[in-house]
């Protein structure tokens, strides 16, 4: 408390000689009316619009239907903790990069490009950036749950200009039916490990074994079968060619 005393009384003098506002946050009024802002200003804005993205990787892209088919591939194999979660996370943000990767290159030709080289501006920019975006979760959306979601917003939905549907309507309407497409993918997955368990499960009942666990039978065999299948390949493909990118 003693040290910090002193500093304090030294900020003082430099407080009451400070200027009335700061020349690296400011605004310019152009003649035709349009407003200009200084490079620190818009900086600190897209600093603050960098803090979305993890928000937007999960809702506005393929991670949530990637993410939650490899959880339900590993809870049906039976392996507990492996693969670890970070594995499962790192596997399906690579596959997200690769499915997204026409998206990802129109928002870099059509919003990144001409904003860096100071041909649009950062509103327009941001408004193209979003039409990609829009344009791959209208192809994976379910016009029911779009319907709901714009019904519940009190919006209509114009059937021949979707493109006119809002991220407030159109992203929990992706959502949603990334989670339903994402269960059935993964029911479809269990089918043939509970095939596995069953049967195993009556053999040792049918040998009076009823006190050993039919999971640490099941197991071996379930590992080995997803492994002469090359399993991993078959569901990461499939999960790849579940998505259509217009």
């Amino acid at each position: 408390m003693k040290r910090l005393l002193p500093l304090l009384l030294l900020l003082f003098p430099v407080a009451a000689f400070a200027q009335p506002g700061m020349d690296a946050l400011s605004m310019t009024v152009n003649p035709d009316g349009t407003e200009t802002y200084s490079l620190s200003l818009q900086v600190l804005v897209l600093m603050t619009l960098m803090t979305f993205i993890p928000a937007g990787l999960l809702a506005m892209t393929s991670f949530a239907r990637i993410v939650i088919v490899l959880a339900l591939l590993r809870q049906a194999l039976g392996t507990m903790s492996t693969p670890t979660n970070q594995i499962i996370i790192g596997l399906a943000l690579f596959m997200t990069f690769f499915v997204m990767a026409p998206v990802f290159n129109r928002v870099y030709d059509n919003a990144f490009e001409p904003y860096m080289n100071e041909q649009i501006s950062s509103k327009d920019a941001l408004v193209q950036a979003g039409k990609p975006f829009k344009r791959f979760m209208l192809d994976q959306v379910r016009e029911t749950d779009l319907s709901l979601f714009a019904d519940m917003s009190g919006t209509e939905i114009n059937e021949d200009n979707l493109a006119d549907v809002s991220f407030s309507a159109l992203v929990p309407a992706f959502l949603t039916s990334e989670l339903k497409t994402a269960f059935q993918i993964g029911f479809m997955i269990f089918i043939p490990f509970l095939i596995i368990d069953l049967v195993v499960a009556s053999v040792l009942m049918a040998m009076g074994m009823m006190m050993l666990s039919p999971l640490i039978v099941s197991l071996p065999f379930k590992i080995m079968m997803f492994v002469l299948i090359d399993g991993w390949v078959l569901v990461l493909g499939t999960l790849a060619n579940s998505f259509y990118v217009s």
